[in-house]
């Protein structure tokens, strides 16, 4: 069987349309300040003080990411997109909001949390990421034993994974996988409670995307149980 881990492109494109002038110039002139630096990360690194780390996998345009720099301005975020126009989507609102508590990798997530230190993240967010729709590709899926395992070492307990997509077929996918896993207990009241939409977990544009397609949206909430 093929390890996960050993699929490390579990995303799609890296760029769409050419990039405006100051998205291009963000790129050339914040992007340099806020990088994921190389070697290995810890919030002190990142932020010189421990303060609690976030993760965001595939921001998209970076407006979740945002949201949750401005609610929470002693906290850290980390957001891993490896498209260029998201990238620069979510450098416009850090310019815009003076946002001093985000810092980013365009690329691939795995490569950052392999360098954070065990027990070291509060939260974990996967927002309709790529539904790879197609068995064959089920294995490019994020939600998957190797990435989740990843995931589970770099949680503390107690900590969140938070995932949401629009996709059935990936929404039966991920409840299959999560279920197997002792080491994340899901958060579900009702059968319905995760189709709510939390004030601090607003929609993306993705998820008002899919709304006004006439899809649903789904939020999974899981917490790291203490081993």
């Amino acid at each position: 069987m093929t390890d996960p881990l050993s699929i490390r492109r579990l995303y799609g494109r890296a760029q769409g349309h050419p990039l405006r002038e100051r998205q291009a110039g963000l790129i050339e002139t914040l992007l340099p300040t806020l990088a994921i630096p190389e070697g290995p990360l810890s919030a002190r690194r990142l932020f010189t003080d421990e303060r609690p780390l976030h993760l965001e996998i595939g921001f998209g345009k970076g407006e979740h990411l945002a949201f949750q720099a401005v609610r929470n301005p002693g906290d850290g975020y980390i957001g891993a997109e490896p498209f260029l126009n998201g990238v620069a989507g979510l450098l416009a609102d850090i310019d815009d909001a003076a946002l001093t508590n985000i810092r980013l990798h365009r690329g691939d997530a795995l490569d950052v949390l392999e360098r954070l230190p065990d027990a070291s993240l509060s939260t974990v967010w996967l927002l309709h990421p790529d539904p790879w729709p197609k068995a064959r590709h089920a294995k490019r899926r994020f939600v998957n034993p190797g990435p989740m395992d990843l995931i589970a070492a770099k949680l503390k307990p107690g900590g969140h994974f938070k995932l949401a997509t629009d996709h059935p077929r990936y929404l039966r996918h991920a409840l299959m996988v999560m279920a197997a896993r002792p080491d994340f207990e899901w958060t579900a009241e009702t059968p319905f409670h995760w189709q709510n939409v939390p004030q601090d977990w607003p929609d993306t544009r993705f998820a008002a995307k899919a709304r006004a397609l006439g899809h649903e949206v789904w939020r999974l909430d899981y917490v790291r149980v203490p081993a």
